[in-house]
């Protein structure tokens, strides 16, 4: 059986390794300042916005995800064509309408599909599972690292749509984002109450950057730092230890709203990829996308791994 996956454009992986795993990314189209953006994971227009240095404008931003029709015509068009069974993994449902375009697409794919792949010669079932990875940004890799993993070893559909909910339920994803003023703007824009204008101005004000998380779907602060450089130094230091205490998908995912060549100067940042490196997990580092960035701002900081359930201590 041929198997494939897809992924929005906000989930956060090199795009090396979707190369690798020939994974299809259903753009979300963003505009902001009389500008279009396509965030299709393409590096050249993640430079592209962020040559063109929108700063604190992008708040304002308005982002369209990919609509349940484009998903069908994707799927009906190419994905029926060139796979038996195909995986779509999104952000949280409870963050983006992604999921639900998805599932309302795979509805109408499953009852048409027979329509393209007879004629093209194609025989047997055609198979579409939507995935809600419980996260966001770096979060979400675990979940498409295992599915790639579990492809390649020729797993049944049912294993590893199984195996993919319980990695879902363990993912953690973590968020350092430079701008509070930004991060609060935007959450305003969204009706999102998750940071507060006096936490926004006593953070500027102190230079006390929050830790977010988001667990199976929820997101909040989870500890604080001062400055972004001490915060990236908790951040990497908690995920060394994770990585020393056993993960459920032997990979970490880091994503920067910027220039990946500035990961290496951040605090604690080399002492987490050699302790990577002794334990044999795998470190991922990716461009965060264009949607990333104009939720939470340029210069943030996202971070995924899957291990089992705890508490953070920042």
């Amino acid at each position: 059986m041929r198997m494939g996956l897809t992924i929005d454009a906000s989930c956060d992986l090199p795009e090396k390794f979707l190369r690798e795993h020939r994974i299809a990314v259903m753009p979300v189209t963003i505009k902001v300042d009389g500008e279009t953006f396509t965030d299709n994971r393409d590096p050249a227009e993640v430079q592209r916005f962020i040559d063109r240095r929108l700063g604190s404008r992008s708040h304002s931003a308005e982002t369209e995800p990919t609509s349940a029709e484009e998903v069908q015509k994707l799927f009906m068009e190419r994905l029926v064509l060139e796979q038996d069974c195909v995986f779509c993994l999104t952000v949280t449902a409870t963050r983006s309408p992604i999921h639900d375009n998805v599932v309302r697409a795979s509805f109408a794919v499953l009852r048409s599909y027979r329509d393209v792949r007879e004629p093209a010669g194609i025989p047997g079932q055609f198979l579409m599972r939507v995935i809600d990875t419980r996260n966001v940004f770096a979060g979400t890799a675990p979940v498409v690292w295992e599915a790639a993993r579990l492809i390649a070893a020729e797993m049944p559909p049912a294993a590893i749509r199984e195996r993919l909910n319980h990695v879902a339920s363990h993912s953690y994803g973590y968020l350092m984002p430079r701008d509070l003023y930004y991060l609060r703007a935007r959450a305003k824009k969204k009706n999102d109450r998750s940071v507060g204008l006096v936490s926004a101005m006593l953070g500027s004000a102190l230079d006390i950057k929050p830790i977010l998380r988001c667990f199976r779907g929820e997101t909040g602060p989870v500890g604080k730092a001062r400055g972004f450089e001490q915060g990236s130094q908790q951040l990497f230091d908690y995920a060394a230890a994770r990585v020393r205490a056993g993960l459920i998908v032997p990979m970490v995912c880091v994503s920067y709203g910027g220039d990946l060549a500035v990961l290496p100067s951040l605090p604690g940042y080399v002492r987490l990829r050699e302790v990577c490196e002794e334990c044999g997990v795998a470190l991922l580092e990716a461009p965060m996308s264009i949607t990333g960035m104009v939720n939470v701002g340029e210069g943030a900081v996202t971070l995924g791994l899957a291990a089992e359930e705890h508490e953070p201590d920042f």
